[in-house]
């Protein structure tokens, strides 16, 4: 394991040598193309079922705009929690120390993502979703209640699953070039906040007893579930003229949207089992966030 400041020391350095302003790194004048998806539609929750058989080309790209927007937003909120867990965890930290340096770094980072994420939703023209109102109200719990190692576990999983979605469409040349560019700007920046997060937890890790273990460890799953299930809000359904309650009950059913949620959660999930954080106990919540098979 690395020594308490080897990681932060690290990250700032790449900090500096790489970090983009959306605000200049972006041409938010250039036109969205016609024809083009929001997102891959292989990865779009209702790819494969009958519902999907049964919609236009048009529809389903039109899906895919409201999906990618609803995914954005929720990311968007997500990156309001975490910021305000980190700089709550900072509050009693050493200012002088790298890891408080590279933690108020990482923040900065999240304030130009949110704002990144805000005007891409704006110029894609669909509603900023975010997650259904009782995750909403939930996730003021969480950003009041979240600690240690829970905290930075929770802020890996939603930063790694993004993660994974968006490497895979950055490279895909049938996605809008602006959505691209977009995920492109997060995934590089995201490496740096990931390590951080792996970093804090295998440092905290350790210095929990039994009792506080199970604590996080349920913490854990009910923010993997609250998390994985909020990033499609059923209104988008809505949107395209589908019944939302039937069309997120056939989203939730279907192999294919089920592949999708195992593949983005995957990696992090097999990173933290290896650490127990993903005990047997709590292996029926994770299953159904449907990130673990």
């Amino acid at each position: 394991m690395a020594t308490v400041d080897a990681v932060p020391d690290r990250l700032l350095k790449s900090s500096a040598r790489q970090s983009y302003d959306p605000e200049v790194d972006l041409d938010w004048d250039a036109p969205l193309v016609d024809g083009l998806w929001f997102m891959q539609p292989e990865r779009v929750s209702l790819y494969g079922t009958p519902m999907w058989d049964a919609m236009s080309e048009e529809q389903r790209i039109e899906l895919s705009r409201h999906e990618v927007g609803s995914i954005s937003s929720v990311g968007l909120w997500f990156e309001l929690i975490l910021m305000q867990m980190m700089v709550r965890d900072l509050y009693d930290a050493d200012p002088t120390s790298s890891r408080m340096h590279y933690a108020l770094t990482e923040v900065a980072d999240e304030c130009r993502h949110s704002t990144m994420f805000g005007k891409a939703i704006d110029k894609v023209g669909v509603p900023a979703y975010g997650p259904a109102p009782r995750i909403h109200r939930l996730g003021r719990l969480m950003k009041t209640v979240g600690v240690g190692v829970s905290a930075y576990a929770s802020i890996l999983v939603a930063e790694e699953i993004l993660d994974r979605w968006q490497r895979e469409l950055m490279r895909d040349e049938r996605v809008q070039p602006l959505v691209r560019m977009v995920s492109r700007i997060h995934v590089l920046e995201e490496a740096r906040h990931m390590t951080f997060a792996r970093d804090e937890v295998e440092q905290m890790l350790p210095r929990l007893n039994r009792v506080q273990l199970a604590w996080h460890q349920a913490m854990l799953a009910q923010t993997a579930f609250m998390v994985a299930r909020a990033l499609v809000n059923p209104q988008v359904y809505d949107a395209v003229g589908l019944d939302p309650r039937a069309a997120r009950r056939t989203a939730l059913a279907n192999p294919h949207y089920q592949d999708t949620m195992a593949w983005m959660g995957e990696k992090v999930t097999g990173y933290l089992d290896d650490l127990g954080l993903v005990p047997g106990h709590q292996r029926g919540l994770w299953r159904r966030s449907l990130l673990v098979r």
